[in-house]
């Protein structure tokens, strides 16, 4: 997911989105390490994701 459309959504959006966006980082790794995953690059996109949807959490509570 982008940047500007994370920007544009509400902290409550955002942590919803966060807490699925790591239940899918557990269920990758698990299909990863059972050896049912072939894109291995999902799990890096999805790292990235969970990066970028923490740093705007963070942004907002610092100029709120």
């Amino acid at each position: 997911m982008k940047t500007k459309e994370l920007k544009n959504k509400k902290s409550d959006e955002l942590l919803n989105l966060l807490t699925d966006s790591r239940k899918k980082l557990i269920e990758l790794k698990i299909s990863l390490a059972s050896g049912k995953v072939k894109n291995v690059k999902a799990v890096k996109m999805l790292k990235k994701d969970i990066a970028r949807i923490l740093t705007i959490l963070n942004e907002m509570k610092i100029t709120s």
